[in-house]
C-alpha cells in the first residue's frame, strides 16, 4: 500500500510542477488523466495488477497508476488557474479608480510604508458602483493606520505585479509568488478612506488586537530594535527592522528568525521541546506541541504558519515515536493535502519549500549526524542545537543558493550561537508581554533578561556581518543543478539506511 500511496504522490507533484512552467491546455491534462485512468483499469480487469512472483504491485500497474496521477496533477493545476483576476479590473490597468475593498490580512508594516492585502469588492463607474471579486497589495503611509477588517475607499492607478532581479541579478517571479494568494493587482499610494471597521473575523480580529496589545506591552520596557525582534520571535509581528540591520541578517544567513516563515516555526519548535527534554518525554513533547500550537494562533493562523506548524507538530512525533518512516509518510501525505488546497505553493512558495526540507532535515538526516558531534558539550542542549541546526543547514542550503545567489560563510556558526539562545528569548519575551498587561513593574526583571539575550543575539550578527568573508556571491546555479543536488542526498540518505540495516 506504501509503494502505491508513494507513487501516486510523485505523479500528482509532478504534474504540479510541470504546469508551473509549462503549460500545454486543457486538453492536455484531460487526456492525460483519461489515458492513465485506462491504463489503470486495464491492468486491473487483465490481471496485471500484481506480479505473480513477488505478490507486490506489478511495473504496469505502477506505470499506469504514475500516468493517472500525473494527470490528476495537472487537471488541478489548470483548475487553480481558472483564479487569474477580474475581468473588470483587467480594463482598467493603469488607469485612475475607484475602489472599495477589505484588509483581509495584518497589515506588513515596512521601514517606509505598509502593505496591505485588500479583497476587492466594487469598482465606481459612470452609472456607479459595479460588483468585482479579486485582491490587490496595496502599498500605503503608516497613517492614516488600518487594521484587518477595514472596509477602505481606494483612489489610485491600478496596476500589474511586476517581476523583478535581485542584487545579484537573479529574477524573482514576483507576479506567480503573489498569484499564489489570489492576489493579482497593485495600487501604490492610492488615497484610502476609512468606511467601515469590524467587517472581519470575529476571532481573527480578537486575536490580532491582542497580539497588538502584546506588542505595545513589550515595547514599553524593551527598546528598539530588540522590541522589533522580540515581536517577530514570538508572535510573528510584521515590524520593521529596518533595511540596513536586515540585510546583515541575510548576510550571516539568519533571516528566518525575523520573519514569520516555515523554516522558523521548525527550527523553532525544535529548539523549544529540546529546552523542555528535562521533563517526563511524554510531557516534554507535549509542550513542544503545545508551543506549536499556540504560536500559530497567536500569530492569526495564516495558511503559512499552519502549514508550517502542522509540519513542525510532524518533526515532534517523529522524536516522540521514533517510527521515521510512519512519519514520512504523514509528511507527504500532508504536503500532498497542501498542494492540493494551493497547487502553486510547491514552485512559487519559499516558505512551503523551506519548512518541508527542514522537517525532512531534522527528521532523516539530525539522527545520522548526531554521532560526529560527541564532542559538543551535552549541558543545555547543547549537542542537539548543533545538530539540529547543522542538518536543517545542509538541507536547505542548496534551495536558498538557487535562490538567492547569495552563500552566507559564517551561516552555520552564527546559527549555533543564536538559536540556542532563541526558545529562552521567546519564554521571557513572552512573560514580559503578558506580564505587562498587569503591571509594567513586575515585568521588568523578565524584560531585563529578555533584552540582554535580544542584544547579545543582535551583537553577534553585527560582528559577524562585519567581517569582510562573511557572504559571497556566486554564480547561478540551475533547476537541474538543484534536483541532482537533492538527488545526492536521497542517494546518501537511502545508502545510510541499507548499511544501517545490515
Amino acid at each position: 500500500m506504501h509503494g502505491k500511496i508513494a507513487v501516486f504522490l510523485v505523479g500528482f507533484t509532478s504534474g504540479i510542477f510541470f504546469h508551473s512552467f509549462f503549460d500545454f491546455g486543457y486538453w492536455f491534462s484531460v487526456f492525460t488523466l483519461f489515458l492513465g485512468l485506462m491504463l489503470v483499469l486495464f491492468t486491473w480487469t487483465s490481471g496485471f495488477q500484481v506480479n505473480l512472483e513477488t505478490r507486490r504491485p506489478s511495473a504496469v500497474f505502477m506505470i499506469a497508476l504514475l500516468i493517472f496521477s500525473l494527470g490528476v496533477g495537472l487537471l488541478r493545476y489548470d483548475v487553480s488557474l481558472l483564479d487569474n483576476g477580474d475581468q473588470i479590473l483587467e480594463n482598467a490597468i493603469g488607469k485612475q479608480v475607484i475602489l472599495r475593498g477589505m484588509v483581509t490580512e495584518e497589515p506588513d508594516t515596512r521601514e517606509e510604508n505598509m502593505r496591505l492585502t485588500v479583497a476587492m469588492q466594487s469598482i465606481k463607474e459612470a452609472d456607479g458602483w459595479r460588483a468585482v471579486h479579486t485582491k490587490a497589495l496595496v502599498t500605503a503611509p503608516f497613517f492614516p493606520e488600518f487594521q484587518y477588517g477595514d472596509t477602505l475607499e481606494l483612489s489610485g492607478v491600478l496596476k500589474r505585479p511586476e517581476n523583478f532581479s535581485n542584487e545579484n541579478g537573479r529574477e524573482f517571479d514576483y507576479v506567480s509568488y503573489l498569484a499564489k494568494d489570489g492576489i493579482f493587482y497593485q495600487m501604490f499610494l492610492p488615497r484610502a478612506a476609512l468606511i467601515s471597521s469590524g467587517n472581519g473575523n470575529k476571532i481573527k480580529e480578537a486575536l490580532f488586537a491582542v497580539k497588538r496589545a502584546f506588542l505595545l506591552s513589550l515595547g514599553r520596557v524593551i527598546p528598539e530594535p530588540e522590541s522589533s525582534l522580540a515581536g517577530g520571535l514570538i508572535v510573528g509581528a510584521k515590524r520593521s527592522l529596518g533595511s540596513v540591520l536586515l540585510d546583515k541578517f541575510r548576510t550571516v544567513g539568519v533571516i528566518h528568525i525575523v520573519v514569520l516563515s516555515g523554516y522558523n516555526i521548525t527550527i523553532v519548535a525544535d529548539g523549544i521541546m529540546r529546552v523542555f527534554s528535562f521533563l517526563p518525554r511524554v510531557l516534554g513533547m507535549s509542550v513542544g506541541a503545545l508551543s506549536v500550537v499556540l504560536f500559530a494562533v497567536m500569530t492569526g493562523a495564516s495558511a503559512t504558519v499552519v502549514r508550517a506548524s502542522l509540519m513542525a507538530l510532524l518533526v515532534i512525533l517523529a522524536k516522540a515515536t521514533g517510527r521515521v518512516y510512519e512519519i514520512t509518510i504523514a509528511l507527504f501525505v500532508a504536503g500532498f493535502f497542501m498542494i492540493l488546497h494551493n497547487p502553486k505553493i510547491l514552485v512559487f512558495d519559499p516558505s512551503f519549500q523551506l519548512s518541508f526540507l527542514a522537517t525532512l532535515g531534522l527528521i532523516y538526516l539530525a539522527p545520522r549526524i548526531e554521532k560526529y558531534f560527541h564532542i559538543v558539550p551535552s549541558v543545555w542542549s547543547l549537542r542537539e542545537f548543533a545538530v539540529a541546526t547543522t542538518a536543517t543547514q545542509i538541507f536547505v542550503l542548496p534551495l536558498l543558493l538557487y535562490q538567492t545567489g547569495q552563500l552566507s560563510i559564517v551561516s552555520l556558526p552564527v546559527n549555533l550561537l543564536i538559536l540556542v539562545f532563541i526558545p529562552l528569548t521567546m519564554l521571557f519575551g513572552f512573560l514580559t508581554g503578558v506580564i505587562g498587561f498587569a503591571s509594567t513593574l513586575l515585568s521588568m526583571p523578565f524584560a531585563f533578561v529578555s533584552y540582554a539575550l535580544l542584544w547579545y543575539e543582535l551583537k553577534v550578527v553585527e560582528i559577524f556581518s562585519s567581517l569582510p568573508f562573511a557572504s559571497i556571491s556566486i554564480p547561478s546555479i540551475s533547476a537541474g543543478v538543484l534536483f541532482m543536488w537533492y538527488a545526492f542526498y536521497a542517494l546518501l540518505l537511502y545508502r545510510n539506511s541499507n548499511r544501517a540495516l545490515k
